[in-house]
């Protein structure tokens, strides 16, 4: 079992250890913390990264669970991130293709962040052809088995996700700025869609080692 925080449009990596997990289940128990990919995700613009964070209303004192975070409507954040997205992936090869998938998640108004993530991220693995086995904590875990892989912890831009699976490979890509930027690794999964369309499954293939790989192509 893989235990994953829930995250907006989470990293390349994070779906890689999806596709190779028997089962998912997202934590909906821990405590909410700002600055974190529960809220936020980094996308490739022409000057280089950019985050976009969805803001959410202030927690009253003391520490919240993350299923109670709801979403703010403050600063038209909507209308900001769809047009950073469609200024930043709008002469990549897919995004004609999928931006009417994304939309609606931009003119739909969610009640609660945890909603909003799941949302997205079934959407995403429907494009991508996964169908991981994904299914909310009812608890929060403090322990768990020792065949159990935790990426709780794996939250935040500033914490590596190769520490914890150092098997786990963030093959390059095509992406459109790369030969003024480079290659960004680990970006936003639509990163990844948006430039690689139905190639993205066989990218995060290629993440996995090859046992993995062969067990992921059997599920």
């Amino acid at each position: 079992m893989l235990l994953l925080p829930s995250t907006y449009l989470a990293p390349v990596g994070h779906y890689a250890a999806m596709l190779r997990a028997d089962e998912v289940c997202v934590e909906q128990y821990d405590s909410y913390e700002k600055q974190t990919y529960r809220n936020r995700c980094v996308i490739a613009s022409p000057s280089g990264p950019l985050t976009l964070t969805v803001p959410i209303e202030k927690p009253a004192e003391g520490k919240t669970l993350m299923r109670d975070i709801r979403i703010s409507d403050h600063g038209r954040w909507r209308q900001l991130h769809w047009r950073a997205l469609s200024s930043a992936y709008n002469h990549s090869p897919f995004f004609a293709y999928y931006k009417d998938d994304f939309l609606p998640f931009y003119e739909q108004r969610y009640t609660f962040l945890a909603d909003y993530n799941e949302a997205l991220a079934a959407k995403v693995c429907e494009l991508i052809d996964m169908q991981p086995c994904v299914r909310r904590t009812e608890t929060y875990r403090a322990a768990v088995a020792p065949s159990d892989t935790d990426l709780r912890s794996v939250v935040s831009p500033k914490q590596s996700l190769q520490a914890l699976l150092p098997d786990l490979s963030l093959l390059p890509y095509y992406q459109v700025f790369d030969a003024r930027l480079g290659f960004l690794p680990n970006l936003s999964i639509v990163d990844l869609l948006f430039n690689m369309g139905p190639e993205s499954l066989l990218v995060l293939l290629g993440c996995l080692p090859p046992t993995s790989h062969q067990q992921a192509e059997t599920m």
